[in-house]
């Protein structure tokens, strides 16, 4: 038996069941996925601040940075998985000082225990909020 896209389309809506057409879900925080130089960034905020750390850069301001560096906040072990914090950017300066940065456009409860856990665990680590 062979359906036309019409007839599979009220098929699935008679099973309840969504199609690839329905709009798609808009994100927790509304925010607005960005793209950029191949990167797909979760909000344009995020890929502002991306921009600027690459100017920042070319003109010799910082020596470097990396996307998305990924922190353990409890150890796993056999039964559950470890806990870990993806930050959204590590800034390397010229005098050897890191800076961990997290591009925020709302600090929900869930990123003040985040933040929290973090603190705990590294204390040495120097985590900047840009809103």
């Amino acid at each position: 038996m062979r359906w036309t896209e019409e007839e599979y389309m009220d098929y699935l809506e008679k099973r309840g069941e969504t199609t690839a057409k329905s709009k798609p879900k808009p994100s927790k925080y509304r925010s607005k996925k960005t793209w950029i130089d191949g990167i797909c960034f979760d909000s344009k905020k995020e890929a502002a601040y991306y921009t600027s750390l690459q100017l920042l850069m070319k003109i010799g301001e910082i020596k470097g940075f990396c996307r998305q560096p990924e922190f353990v906040l409890v150890e796993g072990n056999e039964k559950d998985r470890a806990i870990t914090y993806k930050a959204d950017f590590i800034v390397f300066h010229n005098d050897g000082r890191s800076r961990v940065i997290d591009v925020k456009g709302y600090e929900s409860e869930q990123w003040k225990r985040t933040y929290k856990q973090f603190r705990l665990k590294y204390p040495d680590i120097n985590l900047e909020i840009v809103k």
